[in-house]
């Protein structure tokens, strides 16, 4: 039995919320693209808050396995711009 839910390779959409700040977005389009090999920038679904200081990016990935996905979203929770990965 497997400990995913998910069966690989398989689309996975994520999101990342950070403050609206230069280099943000490539930033992060860059962090995910060393993870998921084949990533396109061109496809980051981009949405500003209300008030526009925050910005929440969709970064949809080829998942290749669970440990691919726990390795992206450490990388990401961690870094000093990003407030939420959801």
């Amino acid at each position: 039995m497997s400990d995913s839910l998910l069966e690989f390779p398989c689309q996975f959409p994520i999101k990342i919320m950070g403050l609206a700040t230069d280099g943000f977005a490539q930033t992060i389009a860059t962090l995910v693209a060393s993870h998921a090999p084949g990533f396109d920038a061109a496809s980051m679904e981009m949405r500003p808050s209300s008030g526009g200081k925050y910005l929440a990016l969709t970064c949809t990935i080829n998942a290749t396995s669970q440990v691919q996905l726990d390795t992206l979203y450490r990388a990401l929770s961690s870094h000093p711009m990003v407030k939420v990965v959801l």
